[in-house]
């Protein structure tokens, strides 16, 4: 019970921490405002994005990750946690980066708190990739059931395949010229 509960864990951690940050690089992280004589102050905007432009890249990569923690299993889930965890560790960078060198002007709290939120998703993410990448190949898998299963041979020769109609294959230049003709086929 305990594996299944750090899975569920994990995956919820990297889903809110890709999400959480895929959003806070996107919102104002500098607002810069240039007095004009006659109108109205010109407001230019800065987002996360504008700064570091990578983290949001990161951020859906490690979105992406979290969906195919899902499909996969043993190895390749602990190759994929540390995946998880470098790009959190990137987001977490990059959006540390990307607040210092931005000069917040007027966007008030928002200069800070956006940029604490991304690097708090980065953190978020890097932490579930850790955690699949050490326990990963002990959680559940998906199930088998509806992949698709092996033929088994044929138990026919090719002479008796041609000799009875029923195991021949079908010829359907016939039935297409039976509708050129407007004949049903199907009767």
């Amino acid at each position: 019970m305990k594996t299944r509960r750090t899975y569920a864990w994990t995956l919820a951690a990297c889903l809110v921490g890709s999400v959480l940050a895929a959003y806070a690089v996107t919102r104002t992280w500098s607002l810069q405002l240039t007095p004009r004589t006659g109108m109205s102050d010109l407001r230019t905007a800065r987002t996360g994005t504008d700064a570091s432009p990578w983290v949001i890249g990161l951020a859906l990569v490690a979105l992406a990750g979290t969906g195919a923690l899902l499909a996969t299993r043993s190895v390749v889930r602990r190759v994929l946690g540390v995946l998880l965890a470098l790009a959190g560790a990137g987001v977490a960078v990059g959006a540390v980066i990307g607040r210092v060198g931005v000069d917040p002007g007027a966007a008030g709290a928002g200069s800070t708190v956006w940029p604490v939120l991304c690097v708090l998703g980065g953190v978020i993410i890097a932490a579930g990739g850790v955690t699949a990448a050490r326990f990963g190949a002990g959680w559940p898998t998906m199930s088998a059931r509806y992949d698709r299963k092996p033929v088994a041979p044929s138990q026919y020769s090719p002479a008796e395949k041609a000799s009875d109609p029923d195991l021949a294959p079908a010829d359907h230049r016939t039935a297409w010229d039976a509708l050129d003709r407007g004949d049903d086929p199907t009767g």
